[in-house]
């Protein structure tokens, strides 16, 4: 397994003079089997089927709000705060639970690190647009819902998101569409 992802982290972290905010995982049920040689051929490993995010910034805080990133409660969730009922009190992990924690609406939960999206999009906008115009999509695309995720959590509308890698353009797609303004930059026009 190559360790360059890791190391490159570091360098990033060291010679950018970055905080690491956070790592996220983007699992992706329907990716491929790989590496190759060594899941589908030697046939001695599992495959890879996630990607690590890492939430990087200049400062220790670093704007962002996790109430704009909220999902839907469970219906387990939404039974609980109906009903104000809850198991209150100390826990193994020594966390004491009050009466009232579980049982006010805040209008969602609070996501966790997993981001959860298979990248199996083959009518996208941006594939029907390269048809169209007889050009060859680029290679890496990364299913919308990742970007949104992080421009919803990191951003607010006017604001300037750059992606360094910008592939396809789905995180300059959505930002328009979210209401900011964007720059990318990718080595093939």
């Amino acid at each position: 397994m190559s360790t360059l992802p890791i190391k490159s982290l570091l360098r990033f972290l060291e010679n950018g003079h970055l905080k690491l905010c956070q790592q996220f995982v983007w699992f992706n049920p329907a990716k491929l089997p790989g590496p190759a040689q060594w899941v589908t051929i030697n046939r001695t490993r599992v495959k890879d089927s996630y990607t690590n995010i890492w939430w990087m910034s200049k400062t220790e805080n670093p704007k962002a709000n996790n109430r704009n990133v909220l999902q839907e409660y469970s219906k387990s969730m939404k039974k609980l705060i109906k009903s104000g009922k809850f198991n209150a009190g100390k826990r193994p992990s020594e966390h004491n639970v009050s009466e009232e924690f579980f049982t006010k609406d805040n209008n969602g939960s609070i996501p966790n690190n997993v981001l959860i999206s298979s990248n199996t999009a083959s009518n996208s906008r941006y594939q029907k647009y390269c048809k169209s115009n007889s050009m060859t999509p680029h290679p890496a695309r990364m299913p919308e819902d990742i970007p949104m995720f992080f421009i919803k959590l990191l951003t607010d509308p006017d604001d300037l998101v750059m992606d360094p890698f910008g592939g396809s353009n789905t995180t300059g797609a959505i930002s328009q569409q979210l209401e900011r303004r964007w720059v990318t930059v990718e080595a093939d026009e």
